[in-house]
């Protein structure tokens, strides 16, 4: 009782803590959920049309259960382009007032085989019908959800075509350009130059530095412009077999060669177990020793391990031979016969028919089929050099686009009557063949002989105590790496820190090491700060300690991913200043003669193809200006794509005026034929686009 009056006494301190812990708990929960925090129910927005969560993720289900083999980075990924692309072209769309009528809808529809052609939508004449198609749908509730999709994607693509149609027809070349192609390409030039290559000067005499390189890239934005960036420096400990390992491997292979005594407790005396050498049931003995199954079949020596296959293929029945490596093994191979033709190689022309399990690509009867594979028969045997291009023509197989090339195959791979006809004849035989496909024209290319090899392959991986003394390794660098200088901790142990990966927010893979997400999420994790360092066991390979350098705001690739490409170009600029301030003079030869080099002489050049004598290439500015000069006139010097060129003309031929330039008109349609495509690529530019992935642990 004295208890219960102290509580009653304290009670309305108890309920002021009791509320002050759920207030607390729920600001926290609230916070959690992004009440108070920036984060978001939404996975992005396209120029503020929010993209849910919740149907987000649904669709990149679906897409993994439909992938082979697809992650869901990947997923989201594909997803992600697809939702931005609806949402920016679907803007599109509204804005122009695109509609699609039933009818244009119904046409879509037809145009997908599994409803198009589908027999419960065909009338007695095998020809769509509508009613059909429409009773179904009304009277089934699951389908009709699934053909309210398909008409909502149905629709989307409808307005697509409409929208390409639009674009397509706004695309037009006038006369006046076709005027100017045909000038471009008839108008020539000849004229003196002297070149002062960059290659004169050598790279060590200029240098760029990355401001230079920076200063360039916001010149060139465009070219540059890349997402925001996270820079990971790492160094990889590979957990691989020491050369200890692999001599044990050795020792073991060596070992199973001979006879074993082994101890029988039933019978309490030793059993003698023969050896790989002498085994009876040598499928058991493999299977029992080996980490690669049994294999009976005969190889070609084209599949065998390419630095032993001769050796292999020449084993005598009975012979061992290893240890060898074997991909990620070692091996050693006992010979178990030689077999000669156990794979052959063959072409053929397919004649199919009306009723055959292949379709013709023109109606026949079985009769015509007949007929016209003996008319080709007879062909090919008056010409065996003519096989290939009537498969081109004729043959109702895909194999027609390789001339009726089969490759090779083994025994039972292809139906009966074929496989009998090319295992029975030898190379070069021609004849003809029926099977439920069709006519074959068979001609038997080539045979293979097969050995038959029994292998015991052991993985070549590190034991446990090499496993060991490597994570060992590993978590000492990643302790040494927290409080330390990287690329010294790295140093002392003799490690070495790989070049660094600039990872974008949704990539996977990370630099050479493949598909590495855990590390690229662990970057742009909020809590990771720069100079954190992390160690990630990767399967197969060993331990990556990660070091976060920092992030690339600036909207520009990196330094680094820009410096092959905008190094020579900056350095030829350096060079060419260079270069000017010698060639001075009053003529041409005296220009030459200040520059160190010869005068040279170009002739018939065209703007359409600006290329220089000897192997100089293009230089279209040079070439630009020679046109640009009338006769026996000097340039300044120009800046060329190879050095710096001063020149003269020395006659310029017009071309001769013609009436119609219809057909220069249409090159420069066909060069401007894909200028559509790149709409979507345009908008995408020019969109507002916010991207949550992040948040939701994609």
């Amino acid at each position: 009782m004295a208890v219960l009056a102290k509580i009653r006494q304290r009670s309305a301190l108890l309920i002021g803590v009791i509320a002050l812990a759920l207030f607390a708990f729920i600001i926290q929960d609230l916070i959690g959920k992004g009440t108070f925090s920036q984060s978001s129910k939404d996975v992005g927005s396209i120029d503020g049309k929010d993209i849910s969560f919740e149907d987000f993720r649904i669709k990149v289900s679906n897409v993994e259960k439909s992938g082979q083999g697809i992650t869901s980075t990947e997923a989201a990924n594909r997803v992600w382009d697809q939702e931005v692309s609806i949402a920016l072209l679907s803007s599109q769309f509204e804005k122009l007032g695109l509609r699609v009528g039933k009818k244009h809808l119904l046409e879509v529809l037809k145009s997908d085989p599994n409803i198009g052609k589908n027999p419960m939508f065909l009338n007695a004449a095998g020809i769509f019908d509508e009613v059909k198609f429409n009773d179904y749908f009304n009277s089934n509730p699951e389908a009709k959800e699934y053909i309210a999709q398909k008409e909502k994607d149905a629709e989307l693509n409808a307005k697509f075509q409409i929208y390409n149609t639009l674009i397509k027809s706004g695309l037009y070349t006038t006369a006046s350009e076709g005027k100017l192609k045909y000038e471009m390409e008839t108008n020539k030039v000849n004229f003196a130059y002297a070149a002062a290559p960059y290659s004169s000067i050598k790279d060590s005499e200029v240098k760029i530095s990355d401001s230079d390189i920076v200063d360039y890239m916001k010149k060139n934005e465009k070219k540059f412009k890349a997402d925001a960036t996270r820079e990971i420096q790492y160094v990889l400990v590979e957990d691989k077999a020491s050369k200890e390992d692999e001599a044990e491997i050795k020792t073991k292979l060596n070992s199973l060669l001979s006879g074993s005594v082994v101890y029988n407790a039933k019978t309490g005396k030793n059993d003698t177990l023969p050896g790989f050498r002498n085994a009876t049931n040598i499928a058991e003995f493999v299977n029992a020793n080996s980490d690669v199954p049994y294999d009976s079949t005969y190889v070609p020596k084209n599949a065998l391990p390419a630095v032993d296959a001769d050796k292999l293929f020449s084993l005598p029945a009975g012979a061992i031979y290893g240890p060898y490596v074997y991909g990620r093994y070692y091996a050693i191979s006992k010979s178990l016969g030689f077999k000669a033709g156990v794979n052959a190689k063959a072409s053929h022309i397919l004649i199919s028919y009306e009723g055959a399990q292949a379709t013709p690509k023109e109606k026949r009867t079985k009769e015509e089929a007949k007929a016209k594979a003996e008319e080709i028969l007879a062909q090919v045997q008056a010409n065996p050099d003519s096989f290939m291009m009537l498969a081109f023509t004729s043959s109702d197989d895909s194999s027609a686009q390789q001339g009726g090339d089969l490759g090779y195959f083994g025994q039972g791979q292809m139906v009966k009557p074929f496989n009998d006809f090319v295992f029975n004849n030898g190379i070069g035989k021609i004849g003809l063949v029926e099977t439920p496909f069709g006519f074959h024209v068979i001609k038997v290319t080539d045979k293979q002989d097969g050995i038959r090899l029994a292998t015991i392959a052991q993985k070549i991986e590190p034991s446990e105590a090499t496993s060991d003394k490597v994570f060992t390794l590993a978590t000492k660098f990643e302790m040494d790496a927290a409080d330390k200088d990287f690329n010294g901790a790295a140093k002392e142990l003799g490690l070495k820190v790989a070049p660094a990966v600039n990872a974008k927010a949704m990539d996977e893979a990370f630099g050479p090491l493949g598909n590495q997400r855990n590390i690229v999420r662990w970057a742009f994790d909020k809590e990771t700060s720069k100079g954190d360092v992390k160690r990630f066991e990767i399967a197969n390979i060993g331990h990556v300690i990660a070091q976060y350098k920092g992030e690339n705001k600036s909207g520009l690739v990196s330094v680094d991913m820009a410096r092959p490409y905008v190094e020579p170009i900056l350095k030829n600029k350096k060079k060419a200043e260079l270069l000017k301030a010698k060639m001075s003079g009053s003529s041409l030869e005296a220009i030459a003669k200040a520059a160190g080099v010869a005068v040279q002489q170009a002739a018939d050049v065209t703007l359409d193809n600006p290329v220089l004598p000897g192997g100089v290439g293009q230089e279209p500015r040079v070439v630009g200006t020679a046109f640009a000069l009338t006769a026996n006139k000097i340039s300044a010097p120009i800046e060329g794509n190879t050095g710096v060129y001063v020149v003269k003309n020395v006659k310029t031929v017009k071309a001769p005026a013609i009436a119609n330039h219809a057909a220069y008109v249409e090159k420069v349609k066909a060069q401007s034929a894909n200028d559509a495509s790149r709409v979507l690529p345009a908008l995408k530019n020019n969109a507002k686009i916010e991207d949550n992935r992040l948040q939701f642990n994609y």
